[in-house]
């Protein structure tokens, strides 16, 4: 890379940060204080938003960074951010970030004095930890103990009884195979949760409320441990029903000194991954906040904990709580915690690997605002399934007017690629206010703002949470996404007044660029609409089909649109043709839609977080709309595909195999999680196109049927 090119980047990446640095609102000693001596250089084992997190920290504090990537980021934003960078592999995560010998020649051959290990990958890892010890290279994070005890969730359990800390009821032990598993569930009492004793964040989590559920829940999250954390033990207890997911975030030192930096509540979540997450609890009270904070102190006491770390728990509706596990690292959600306290949580775990003593105490720890965060993934937000592509476009909702309170962690820019080989978070989006009702108006205006292209992202559904009537009282749990979306998330639908103003949108829109029409490259052919140039115009327009007349016209200062039903829309905007935003005064309220394409008569916008498909046409054009044939059903609906790449770890079914629609005949494994695909129809399997251990990429067809009736006849396709 050149070094002008660094140059550019490194400034981008310092605005980014200065915008980020402004929500640490609290002047902490942490923060204010000279730098203490610690480390000339850090490696930071890991990649993508954490790891350019870490190494702003670090050019802060002024110490060199050292990155470590694959093949697949050979070109990532971690990568050109670090002052140095060594590649440690292929793309495959086994062979490279989890690659502990790569790692630690990396390490000898660029004298880094100290290792930041983010968090996944080798950060709990105890074995990586005690390398380090041996070559004199700092781990920031705890000591090993502290790793090993609580990285072991049936140890981890026990210590924390031993310690007086509230537990789930469960079984203790090592759950061997699908039968002691079903004995055992039978025994505690449906429903029970599966996990795996070293997993973590969602892998290898399995909820049953039945026997058959109890054995595809062994099997399944079985796998998912093996492959994401190379080790299978599962332990099994009680579900707690209708809970909230609260953690507590914990500080230690050397000396030891722990504070706590009280909760972030996380009960937003899908497949036991968290989606949005916010600082302080709606749920709290000052009396159960305290109690569960000496009680996270007081484990990590026990296990001489020096370092950041989270206590999670679940809370029953009486405020009950009950220790869930500890992440002995950095947490994915550190930075809403870093919004309300002012506290710089990534240099604390610095200056305490190089032995100083905490820079602030209990008393200092306040809650100053609410901080919100959404975790944005290129994923499908109706299935929830990964989806891997080019940002070809991408534009962050910071540095504007009324989006000042936005804190934006990522480890991408425009021109990165989400592969399969990695977790498919884009970033974090975080926002900040003196209100939990500030910061939610203002993620509504960054999502609005925050312009993806290239892959499908969740934006969709988060925007829809964050504005739900329950979401928004604080009425929630970890099933409520389950609860709201039982037939699963399905888009926004408008109300009249976001309806009226995509119509104004999409009238502006069609009429400035049919106005161009005529200059582009002196064009003396042109389209019927382009030619078409009255004032006023009578336009009809389709949303999604839907059907309604317009009348639209130039006036002073702006742009009017008039429905059918006389209401008047009066549009001000800077909006230029190709412009992938449209921020525009509409009868005087700020609104923000999104230009993602356009195909002959049909616009492709983005409104309240859901794509729309607009037709915009003249009238004659309009009544020719009933002379075409609407589209007959899908004729493809018999054959399953790949809903993303991956790789199929199992088919349970074989050609000539009768099937019911529903039942599960293929696992496929993405981004370290293991997927089940469903019979698409009843009948009988006619062909398997793919076998075990195959890489499939997206839509790929893997099993084709014979649909039959209720009566068992075939159904014609």
């Amino acid at each position: 890379m050149s070094s002008m090119g660094f140059v550019r980047l490194s400034r981008r990446c310092c605005a980014r940060w200065q915008c980020s640095r402004a929500l640490l609102r609290r002047s902490y000693a942490s923060n204010s204080q000279a730098n203490l001596q610690t480390f000339d250089k850090i490696l930071v084992a890991n990649r993508g938003e954490i790891a350019c997190r870490v190494m702003r920290t670090c050019r802060e504090m002024g110490i060199k960074s050292v990155a470590v990537y694959s093949d697949a980021d050979a070109q990532a934003l971690h990568t050109r951010t670090a002052d140095e960078a060594v590649r440690v592999g292929p793309a495959v995560a086994t062979e490279s970030y989890l690659n502990m010998d790569s790692i630690l020649a990396a390490i000898d051959q660029t004298g880094a004095q100290a290792v930041h290990p983010g968090y996944g990958f080798l950060s709990e890892n105890k074995s990586f930890a005690e390398e380090l010890d041996k070559r004199g290279v700092a781990f920031i994070g705890p000591n090993t103990h502290a790793i090993h005890v609580m990285g072991d969730k049936i140890e981890s359990k026990r210590t924390a009884m031993e310690a007086g800390v509230n537990t789930i009821p469960g079984y203790d032990g090592v759950v061997k195979d699908a039968d002691t598993a079903v004995k055992l569930a039978n025994e505690i009492g449906y429903p029970v949760m599966l996990k795996a004793s070293a997993g973590g964040g969602g892998k290898g989590m399995r909820i049953a409320w039945n026997d058959k559920e109890t054995r595809e829940g062994f099997l399944l999250a079985t796998e998912e441990a093996k492959t994401s954390v190379k080790d299978d033990r599962l332990l099994i207890e009680k579900f707690v029903e209708s809970p909230r997911h609260i953690e507590i975030q914990v500080l230690g030192d050397k000396h030891g000194n722990v504070i706590y930096l009280n909760e972030r509540e996380c009960s937003i979540q899908r497949r036991n991954q968290k989606v949005i997450e916010e600082a302080p609890s709606t749920f709290l009270d000052p009396e159960t906040r305290a109690a569960m904070g000496r009680q996270a102190v007081a484990l990590s006491k026990a296990v001489q904990y020096s370092s950041a770390g989270t206590c999670e728990f679940l809370v029953d509706p009486k405020r009950k709580f009950y220790f869930l596990e500890m992440n002995t690292r950095l947490q994915v959600e550190h930075p809403i915690t870093e919004c309300i306290t002012g506290v710089d949580i990534v240099k604390e775990m610095i200056n305490a690997a190089a032995g100083h003593p905490l820079s602030i105490k209990q008393e200092d720890i306040g809650i100053d605002g609410w901080a919100v965060e959404c975790r944005v993934y290129a994923e499908d937000p109706v299935r929830f399934l990964p989806s891997i592509g080019y940002l070809n476009t991408y534009r962050e909702p910071v540095n504007r007017p009324g989006l000042e309170n936005v804190r934006v962690d990522t480890g991408i820019v425009e021109g990165s690629t989400i592969s399969m080989f990695y977790d498919p978070m884009i970033s974090k989006l975080v926002t900040y206010g003196p209100t939990r009702n500030d910061a939610l108006s203002t993620m509504t205006r960054a999502l609005d703002n925050y312009c993806i292209r290239g892959v499908n992202h969740n934006i969709p559904i988060l925007r829809e949470i964050i504005n739900h009537p329950k979401f928004v009282s604080g009425d929630i749990s970890t099933s409520f996404i389950q609860e709201v979306y039982p037939e699963g998330f399905t888009g926004h639908v408008l109300e009249p007044q976001e309806k009226r103003e995509l119509i104004a949108a999409a009238c502006y829109m069609h009429v400035r660029r049919e106005e161009l029409a005529p200059s582009f490259l002196n064009q003396t052919r042109q389209s019927k609409d382009a030619q078409y140039q009255p004032d006023p115009w009578h336009l009809v327009l389709y949303i999604d089909g839907e059907q309604c007349s317009v009348c639209a016209q130039w006036e002073e200062g702006g742009f009017s649109v008039t429905t059918e039903e006389g209401e008047s829309l009066f549009i001000r905007t800077d909006w230029c043709v190709g412009d992938p935003m449209m921020v525009a005064d509409i009868n005087g309220r700020s609104v923000t839609v999104q230009y993602e394409t356009r195909r002959g008569r049909r616009l492709y916008l983005r409104h309240c977080g859901n794509k729309y498909q607009v037709v915009v046409m003249d009238p004659d054009s309009a009544r020719m709309m009933s002379y075409i044939p609407e589209r007959s059903e899908d004729k493809f609906a018999h054959i399953l595909r790949a809903p993303m790449p991956g790789v199929v770890r199992k088919l349970s079914c074989a050609v000539g195999d009768a099937v019911e629609e529903g039942a599960a005949v293929v696992t496929l494994e993405a981004m370290k999680m293991q997927n089940p695909l469903f019979a698409p129809v009843t009948g009988i399997v006619k062909s398997v196109h793919a076998k075990e251990g195959d890489s499939v990429g997206e839509d790929e067809v893997i099993i084709e049927f014979t649909p039959q009736d209720s009566k068992g006849q075939q159904r014609s396709v």
